[in-house]
């Protein structure tokens, strides 16, 4: 509400609502190529969510064999061949930066496609809207018995609706809960009624929330609640691509019957309303740039089916750039689309994107599966033995990220004439190499003591871990070793 609004406002009146009651949208169904698109993608993001805990993926005795799991107990992540350590979550923080800058070049380059097609929100909500027209019909029956007082068959009619999406709703949640244990096992013990306390309420709580963010606030989700046309105002520019009615070609509007008319008078928008009545969020592209557009190109697919029917070209409402829509305006041709996304600015986001994802790449290629940490005792820094050599303690972790139990020898290198042993065996065995056995896909801490002879004076050395047969998996930690010499 602008200043002089406010001002012209009678005292008493009470201000504008923020917030629009939600009116329902009864979209009609449409064909087209967008809607083939939107039908593929739907089906890839459904079949990939509901399919992929199933699936099965062989890593030895010692590891889990679901291929996508988040294994919060052990804390790790597998993806197929990958395995990620806690210690490795710099691949998954590559991986949200990737998702982030991808978004980033999907809106400079196509505007919200990805509101349109792949968000979570729109995928759930066109498959509830297919239910309904399942159910109740095409738009013109929806409208009906929406208005239609309760009674038996509207009754019936939402209680088997609304059931479809209870289950739809509850197959979401109970999806969810399989990425983070062994599907079959989790599944059996839901069922009996042995899985864990935090399954049921997961389920219950994503059960609750699709059936009401899908079911029944659907466009005020991207209206109200979703950040992201808010966000995505800020990465747009007049050379981005978004979903445009071109005004210059289609005003003044009219009907069919007037058009023929007079010709000269009225521009080639009949006046159908088919675009707002195929669109998702309920909205009229005819009034420009709105935060309802999601830009899935339905009302396209809806203008180009009527300007076939009546004999004029397509196009009237189509994707096109601010700058280019000007131009068009001016009576230039269109530039093609495909020229139009590939821009300095589109150009700079793929870099970013693809150079993050090369690194991740080359550090998963590059990483070892033998690592070794270690932290020196502090209280006593040092202890003079009998003898006169000084022993200092340390704690070793040794990690095995293989599955499949390695035999690792231990070295200290840089510490002339020291020798070693660990808390479970004699100091008569010390040596200046151990070896130890290291259980598959786990870290296995290790006590170990250091002798140096006498006069040797602090300095810094290091443990060095080798797996026994695998010249290319060695790990190095740097330590100090503490003398009264100084």
């Amino acid at each position: 509400m602008t200043q002089d609004q406010q001002l012209a406002r009678k005292p008493g009146t009470p201000p504008p609502s923020l917030y629009a009651k939600r009116e329902p949208v009864f979209n009609r169904r449409i064909d087209g190529r967008f809607r083939r698109i939107k039908w593929a993608v739907m089906a890839l993001c459904l079949a990939v969510y509901w399919v992929t805990p199933w699936l099965r993926w062989d890593r030895g005795a010692y590891a889990p064999d679901q291929a996508v799991l988040i294994d919060l107990a052990h804390r790790r992540f597998y993806m197929f061949g990958i395995e990620i350590w806690p210690h490795e979550f710099y691949f998954v923080a590559g991986l949200l930066i990737m998702a982030g800058i991808g978004l980033f070049l999907v809106t400079s380059a196509v505007g919200r496609a990805w509101c349109g097609y792949a968000c979570p929100q729109t995928v759930w909500t066109d498959l509830f809207q297919h239910v309904d027209r399942l159910i109740d019909g095409d738009r013109n029956q929806r409208f009906r018995l929406y208005k239609a007082p309760w009674g038996p068959s509207k009754i019936a009619r939402r209680l088997v609706k609304w059931t479809i999406y209870l289950a739809i709703s509850f197959a979401t949640g109970g999806a969810w809960i399989f990425y983070f244990a062994d599907a079959p096992t989790l599944q059996r013990a839901f069922w009996t009624g042995t899985a864990d306390p935090v399954a049921y309420a997961t389920v219950a709580v994503l059960t609750a929330t699709t059936f009401v963010l899908g079911g029944f606030m659907r466009e005020q989700v991207c209206i109200y609640m979703c950040p992201w046309p808010r966000i995505q105002t800020a990465m747009t520019d007049e050379k981005s691509l978004t979903v445009t009615y071109k005004d210059w070609r289609g005003e003044p509007r009219g009907s069919l019957k007037k058009a023929l008319k007079a010709p000269d008078a009225f521009g080639d928008c009949i006046d159908c309303n088919q675009c707002v009545a195929v669109c998702p969020t309920g909205i009229d592209i005819r009034e420009g740039a709105q935060v309802g557009c999601i830009t899935c190109a339905l009302c396209i697919d809806a203008c180009d089916r009527v300007m076939k029917d009546v004999g004029r070209p397509r196009g009237l409402i189509d994707y096109a750039t601010l700058e280019d829509a000007q131009a068009e305006k001016a009576g230039k041709p269109p530039t093609p689309h495909l020229k139009l996304i590939w821009r300095p600015r589109t150009i700079a986001y793929f870099l970013a994107w693809s150079g993050i994802g090369l690194g991740l790449l080359f550090l998963l290629g590059a990483r070892v599966h033998t690592e070794v940490t270690v932290a020196k005792d502090r209280n006593p820094p040092f202890i003079v033995m009998s003898d006169g050599s000084i022993r200092n303690a340390y704690t070793l972790r040794l990690r095995n990220m293989q599955a499949r139990p390695r035999r690792m020898e231990i070295v200290v290198e840089g510490l002339p004439g020291a020798v070693m042993w660990t808390g479970d065996t004699a100091r008569q065995q010390a040596s200046a190499r151990l070896l130890r056995m290291v259980p598959a896909d786990a870290t296995q801490p290790l006590r170990v003591y250091v002798v140096a002879p006498s006069g040797t004076r602090a300095r810094d050395f290091a443990f060095t871990v080798q797996a026994v047969g695998e010249p290319g998996e060695a790990d190095r930690s740097a330590a100090t070793f503490d003398t009264p010499e100084g």
